[in-house]
């Protein structure tokens, strides 16, 4: 394993963090199992990924990842706590909610996470995150009372990282991208703002999705080629920390660009060719790359979920496409998609499917 400096917060991190979500007890949807692991079970993972160099455990309050939090706490109370870092966030954005979390998180790992995001901040909440008084200035006070020792910010949108990049009170981001949805990790490596915050990078498989098309080990070195500190995979067995932590992170191995991975899934399906970029903003709102994200996630695997989140205001997005005069998406697009036709293609999709998965109950 190597060690990466986490921006300028003076820790090294391991390469490839264990990320907690399959070492709850119970079942979540989108990962690629079923996962069930006991106390015991979780604590016999983390230390096989501890003994394979790992250094950093990535973890969320109990109502996002059940009792994941209070395992990782179990673990770090072995022995471990002065040799590993503690991830942790929170779903929430107003500052008092924030800080009465982290106190939560504080109690159930019974102690002070090195770490803590603002978790999935969206272009809803962002101004609420930013304000004063904001999710930002509560982790701030928790850093100066030494609850936490850095702030950090989480996003799926790249203009709330770049914001976070540019804010003094946020010291690490936790991004995502993979070998296909490369288009934020593109940004990222242009954009010198970046350069001093430690930067985490989920989503590495996909929700579980490309290992199937793809090595283990092409997913983890594709995403560490960008200027990352650390790319974060989900692991819930001894089996997965060896493909994740047990490999040669110095061996080359070439990478293929986005028109090969594309055509690895051209085997299964035609894919909308969205490498997630996130320039295609909607004037009516419409996330586009989400859309695009949950079409071919339906023919990679993840067919109930995919349609149950596009469900949600597709029919309604088409209708504004269709009355839409100026289309700016289509000027913006780098790979020049004809985003009003795949938005109408996906929301016939989703009404074709709707009989078979959304029965009435």
């Amino acid at each position: 394993m190597r060690y990466r400096k986490l921006g300028d917060t003076g820790l090294m991190v391991s390469e490839v963090s264990f990320g907690t979500i399959p070492v709850l007890q119970g079942s979540v949807p989108v990962l690629p199992d079923y996962y069930n692991l006991s106390e015991e079970q979780a604590l016999a993972v983390m230390e096989h990924a501890f003994r394979l160099g790992c250094n950093l455990y990535d973890t969320a309050i109990v109502p996002e990842y059940g009792d994941a939090e209070p395992k990782l706490g179990k673990f770090a109370s072995g022995g471990r706590r002065e040799k590993i870092i503690i991830s942790d966030k929170a779903r929430f954005f107003d500052g008092n909610e924030m800080y009465m979390a982290v106190l939560e998180s504080c109690e159930n790992l019974g102690t002070c996470p090195d770490l803590y995001f603002v978790h999935q901040a969206d272009w809803d909440h962002e101004e609420e995150i930013f304000r004063k008084g904001g999710a930002l200035d509560a982790l701030g006070q928790l850093k100066a009372e030494g609850r936490i020792r850095f702030a950090g910010l989480a996003s799926h949108y790249y203009d709330i990282l770049l914001r976070g990049a540019g804010d003094a009170r946020v010291d690490v981001l936790q991004g995502s991208g993979n070998l296909l949805e490369r288009g934020m990790l593109d940004r990222i490596r242009e954009e010198p703002a970046f350069r001093r915050k430690g930067l985490l990078i989920n989503k590495v498989y996909a929700a579980g999705i490309l290992p199937a098309f793809f090595a283990p080990e092409l997913l983890i070195k594709s995403v560490l080629s960008y200027p990352i500190s650390s790319a974060l995979i989900g692991i819930g067995s001894a089996e997965q920390a060896d493909e994740a932590f047990g490999q040669e992170m110095g061996t080359e191995i070439p990478l293929p660009d986005f028109e090969q991975v594309l055509s690895v899934l051209e085997k299964e399906f035609l894919p909308i060719p969205c490498c997630r970029c996130q320039r295609c903003r909607c004037p009516y709102g419409t996330e586009i790359h989400t859309a695009f994200r949950q079409y071919n996630y339906f023919f990679l695997g993840k067919d109930h979920w995919s349609l149950r989140k596009l469900d949600m205001g597709i029919r309604e997005s088409a209708g504004r496409c269709r009355k839409c005069a100026d289309m700016p998406c289509l000027t913006d697009c780098p790979s020049r998609i004809r985003i009003p036709d795949e938005i109408q293609k996906i929301a016939e999709l989703v009404e074709s499917r709707k009989p078979q998965h959304f029965a009435p109950s």
